[in-house]
């Protein structure tokens, strides 16, 4: 059982998290400053989540307190450029306040494994994977990733822009992520940021910065992401999702290789090796007006398309019986093993979730067998026709909702956003729902609904 300790001021948000630890069998102390955490002896612990702002001492003095045990460091989207300096001085990781549980989860597991020695490549280890190589932390022998990993090994050196394209949940930021690692810029940054996840008001700010003053309250300068990922990689997941606005200094960044913080008249030059995902139809996009043509053909430079998991034959079984051991040894539960008529449900499934869904169940299957042996087809509970056609289906054009009997208009805001959030964008979901996309994102953190994103749930 891994132990986490938390340092945390506000007791709120730190009994929340704890709360969620606590369930997936994480062994969690609790400290609400830099002091008290240093009295609990934070190199003893398997990771350490640290808020950034503390009474007294920031957050990133544990970073070198803590000795070889991974900082995960906690911060809001205001102080979001803390945090990549935080990640600079050897913080594994940071999490974004409020936090959506799922991906915090995820977050957490993979400072774990890193820390483990699971996945783990130094810069100087890093090199292009030989055609047809499986890529760190990817699994899969099928023909359709064999081509795949063929042709990342050929882009990967390079640094020509990359677009990644997939449906939600086939691993879109890992494959972002084995690029980044086999490249040259392997010793630098990889910052990678979720369009859809920050507001509009928002987005710019974040990926270009400002100056202090620029608009109400900056009340002081800040650096961009972008310039943040000098000499590195950036990874802008679901770029679909960019404003118009944004896309144009993004193009500009891109042409001219400098970036202008907003309110400043001064650019300054960046080497940035750009990697984008999406599972929209950016080409459809650009027809309607909805995304720009220029800024397309400049980061499609090598298109890599993920196929969905009901596409990629026996690595389905890969993948969950690696999930399946992973989750026995996480959650301290015996060895379990699939029934052969679970084995075949699952090859029979659809998956319209993908890599994430499959991680899901497995999950939740591990978590509620009562008896060690083998995994049943009625503990996977896979609820969804099995059928790859009714998969497809859900990417089609998506009919106005009614709202159902008898369902509460949060029950119907869930799964109205759950169900169509794959096929529309976030301003698409807001004006069928008639309401504005801040007023989205605010009931997405209200009612904890994961945000689309290829590391996320979507």
């Amino acid at each position: 059982m891994s132990r986490i300790l938390i340092v945390e001021d506000e007791e709120i948000i730190r009994q929340a998290l704890k709360k969620v630890l606590v369930r997936q069998q994480f062994d969690v102390t609790e400290a609400g400053s830099v002091d008290e955490a240093l009295a609990c002896d934070p190199g003893s612990f398997d990771l350490v989540i640290s808020d950034l702002r503390l009474p007294g001492a920031p957050g990133t003095d544990l970073i070198h307190q803590s000795g070889n045990t991974p900082v995960i460091i906690m911060t809001s989207y205001a102080s979001m450029r803390s945090a990549v300096e935080a990640m600079k001085l050897g913080a594994v990781d940071y999490i974004a306040k409020p936090f959506d549980n799922t991906e915090m989860l995820g977050t957490v597991r993979r400072a774990l494994e890193k820390s483990a020695g699971v996945s783990r490549r130094s810069p100087q280890d890093a090199k292009p994977a030989a055609q047809g190589e499986a890529l760190p932390g990817v699994i899969g022998q099928s023909a359709v990733m064999q081509a795949l990993y063929g042709k990342i090994a050929k882009v990967a050196p390079t640094d020509a822009a990359v677009l990644i394209c997939g449906e939600t949940g086939t691993g879109k930021e890992l494959i972002a992520n084995a690029i980044h690692r086999a490249s040259p810029r392997a010793g630098g940054t990889l910052i990678s940021v979720n369009c859809a996840a920050i507001p509009e008001s928002l987005i710019e700010a974040e990926l270009f910065g400002h100056e202090k003053g620029a608009f109400t309250g900056a009340d002081q300068a800040r650096e961009g992401l972008i310039a943040a990922a000098d000499g590195g990689t950036l990874f802008l997941d679901e770029i679909g999702e960019l404003p118009l606005e944004a896309q144009a200094r993004l193009l500009r960044v891109l042409q001219e290789g400098e970036v202008r913080p907003i309110g400043s008249v001064n650019a300054r030059k960046v080497s940035v090796r750009l990697v984008a995902a999406t599972h929209r139809d950016l080409r459809k996009m650009c027809d309607a007006g909805q995304f720009r043509e220029d800024l397309y053909f400049r980061i499609n430079v090598v298109q890599l398309d993920l196929p969905p998991l009901r596409e990629r034959g026996e690595d389905i079984l890969l993948i969950a019986r690696q999930l399946l051991a992973r989750y026995c040894g996480k959650l301290a539960r015996p060895a379990l093993t699939f029934s052969p008529a679970a084995e075949q449900a699952i090859l029979a499934y659809g998956w319209p979730g993908n890599v994430r869904e499959l991680d899901n169940i497995i999950q939740r299957a591990v978590i509620l067998c009562d008896q060690p042996g083998e995994l049943g087809v009625e503990q996977l509970e896979l609820r969804q026709p099995a059928s790859p056609a009714a998969a497809t289906s859900g990417s089609s054009a998506v009919a106005p909702a009614s709202k159902p009997d008898q369902t509460s208009l949060d029950d119907y805001f869930v799964r109205f956003v759950l169900e169509h959030q794959a096929e529309l964008s976030e301003t698409e979901i807001a004006q069928r729902l008639g309401i504005s996309r801040k007023n989205l994102w605010e009931r997405r953190q209200k009612m904890g609904i994961p945000r689309p994103r290829g590391g996320r749930q979507q």
